[in-house]
Order: structure tokens, then C-alpha cells, then sequence
């Protein structure tokens, strides 16, 4: 097993990209590749350079000559190894990108696409536009949203939050731009207050007809999510679970539950794996699953979720994947459907490029 980081500044304003609490000027993509057979599988996650080398100290010693077919089996080995080192947040992103190089590698060893090797219920994942940071003019904004639409994604999101006076003049803007007819979402990251929340959640819902507002409060934060869910519009959801690394994390979300829609994220909840775990979950407690992000292994992964309700097409993976993968899927038709011509993911890292953009491990030719 190899591991390596890429870093790739943004390209957002001043070279710069802000949603509602955070503000940042590169993205980290780190990944994992693991041999077995001539056969090389590979999974990767976002998050600090630390990741890579947690996945190098802890996991790749506990990989190397296990057998390399039973991703699930090495998924609970994982979880026992970094117990005392921490398992939320950095460990589970380190086990999550093995678990998803696992898969990967099955599937190439068998010569199936991942899909057609998972339980899938569905060929295809519908999925919503996403970007429009706090920090873009208004043309910006606009032009990213409508792209999307002119695409035939029928859905799109924002960032608000972090100046919430100045959003009223954002959603107007997007609500011309793109017409009646395509749901606009909203995030806040954790921004707001409740009561500040709850506000906005009546304001975004009655004045621009927004349907869909993530994190309004702290994903922490349960009662706030429970009171936004109880009390704000009823044709207005309330989503979170971006941040949950746990299983029992999700089960502080459904329980209640604090959502009327559930998301995860392949690359931070233990992987393929752990979407499947989560997926049962959110079946069980009759609510919606949507992936967060990571869009060429979310298709591919939540193609095998019963209650799949769409994948975040969030413009920095969009752009990370397509510079550092050849294989990457567009929409069509408002969906990614997985290239079921090729193994696996359908991956292959751009290794010249990629070099341009390490921070972390061996070079490779």
C-alpha cells in the first residue's frame, strides 16, 4: 500500500473560496493505493496532509498481506487498530480512503465495475449543483448556478450565512438567474444561531422558495437541528450529516430524528463500507440518504443505497477530480451514471500532472 497528497490551490476570487464559517485557498486530496494481483485499486479522501500520513503509520501495516478480497473483514481490523489513536475525524478519513482502495481492488481483480459488484438499487445518481461561495460577485454566482441548470441539473445550491443581510440580494439574484422551475438549496456550514436560523429558514422558504437548508446550526448541535425541523416551514428540509465520522454519529441524527434528510460522505464514514452501514440506518428510520461530495466514488457507492435521494456535485471535487483522475463522470440528464465499461471505479491517476500538486509521498512514474 502507497499513500500520497495532493494540494491544488482554488480557484476561487484572490484565490480564495469562503462559505459560512471557514474560509480556505487549496484543497487536499489524499490517496491510497493498494496491490494485489497486477491489479492496483485506489481510494482517496480530502482533508489535511495528516491524514496521509495517519493512513501510513496505522493502516498500511495492518493491510499488507491480508486478504485483499473481504474490504468489509479489514474495514472492522481498521477500526480496532485506531482505536487509541482516534477515530473520528482524521482516522476515520484515513480508514475511509482504504476501505474505498478495498473495493476498488475487488472489483479490478474481478473485472466487474464497483457498481455492478455492490448491492445496487439503482444505475445512476441524481445529483444538484453546488458552489456558489460567499465569497463570489454576484455575475460569479449567477453564471456557476445557471451553468449548471444549462446542464440539465435540475437543482443547485449556495453558501450563505456569512453575512446574512447581504443573502437577500444573493438568492434574489439566483432566483432570476436560474427561473422558477430549479430547486435552490441552501448551506450555512454551522453559521447561525437558532432562533437567528429559524428566521432565515422562513425568509429563504417564503420569499425565494428555497427547499432545502443544510446545517443551519452546528451539525453538533441536535436540539438546534431538532427545533429548525419542528418549527421552520414544512415544504422546508433540514439536512446534515456531512460531519459524521461514527456510526454512532448517524444515529444521533435519525434518532429523533434532527433531519428530514440524511447525508454522508464516502470519503469521511469509514468508506464504502460505512456508506453501506449508514444506508441500512437511514432505511430503517424511513429517511433519505444523500452524498456529500467526492463525486467519482459517490456515484458508484450510492448507487447501493435503497434511499438515495442525490449526490452533491460540489465544484472543487468537480475540478480536483477531473485534473488528477482520468475516468471522471459529467451529468447526464440531471445524474452520474457509473461507466460500467471499465473496472472498478474507473480511475486512473494522471501521474504527470498529479506530480505538480504533491505534498506527500513517494514520486511516481
Amino acid at each position: 500500500m502507497d499513500v500520497h497528497a495532493f494540494e491544488v490551490p482554488t480557484d476561487g476570487p484572490d484565490g480564495k473560496e469562503q462559505d459560512g464559517t471557514l474560509e480556505w485557498d487549496s484543497t487536499t486530496m489524499v490517496l491510497v493505493r493498494v496491490h494485489a494481483g497486477g491489479r492496483t485499486g485506489l481510494g482517496y479522501t480530502y482533508g489535511d496532509v495528516s491524514v496521509a500520513s495517519f493512513a501510513d503509520s496505522k493502516l498500511a501495516p495492518l493491510i499488507k498481506g491480508q486478504a485483499v478480497t473481504a474490504p468489509a473483514a479489514l474495514w472492522e481490523l481498521m477500526g480496532r487498530r485506531i482505536r487509541n489513536a482516534g477515530r473520528p475525524g482524521v482516522g476515520a478519513m484515513a480508514v475511509s480512503a482504504v476501505d474505498v482502495a478495498l473495493w476498488d481492488l475487488k472489483a479490478r481483480l474481478l473485472g466487474l465495475p464497483l457498481v455492478q459488484l455492490l448491492p445496487a438499487y439503482h444505475d445512476r445518481v441524481p445529483v444538484y449543483g453546488s458552489g456558489g461561495f460567499t465569497n463570489y460577485s454576484l455575475d460569479r454566482l449567477t453564471d456557476q448556478l445557471t451553468g449548471w441548470v444549462e446542464q440539465g441539473v435540475p437543482r443547485v445550491k449556495l453558501k450563505t450565512s456569512r453575512d446574512p443581510e447581504g443573502d437577500p440580494r444573493r438568492l434574489a439574484a439566483v432566483r432570476k438567474a436560474v427561473g422558477d422551475e430549479p430547486e435552490v438549496f441552501t448551506d450555512a456550514n454551522g453559521a447561525l444561531g437558532r432562533k437567528q436560523a429559524l428566521y432565515w429558514a422562513r425568509r429563504f422558504h417564503e420569499e425565494w422558495d428555497v427547499r432545502w437548508f443544510e446545517e443551519p446550526v452546528s451539525s453538533a448541535d441536535l436540539v438546534g437541528l431538532r427545533t429548525l425541523r419542528e418549527r421552520g416551514p414544512a415544504r422546508l428540509e433540514i439536512a446534515a450529516g456531512e460531519y459524521a465520522y461514527t456510526t454512532q454519529d448517524f444515529v444521533n441524527l435519525v434518532e429523533g430524528p434532527a433531519v428530514d434528510c440524511l447525508q454522508a460522505d464516502v470519503t469521511r464514514c469509514g468508506g464504502i463500507t460505512g456508506v453501506l452501514e449508514v444506508a441500512g440506518l437511514a432505511a430503517t428510520h424511513h429517511l433519505d440518504l444523500s452524498a456529500h461530495c467526492a463525486p467519482a466514488v459517490s456515484a458508484h457507492a450510492f448507487c447501493a443505497v435503497r434511499r438515495l435521494r442525490h449526490l452533491e456535485y460540489f465544484h472543487d471535487h468537480v475540478r480536483l477530480e477531473r485534473l488528477l483522475f482520468d475516468g471522471t463522470l459529467s451529468p447526464d440528464g440531471g445524474a452520474l451514471r457509473p461507466d460500467t465499461s471499465r473496472p472498478g471505479l474507473g480511475l486512473e491517476v494522471k501521474w504527470p500532472d498529479a506530480e505538480d500538486y504533491r505534498v506527500y509521498g513517494p514520486r511516481t512514474t
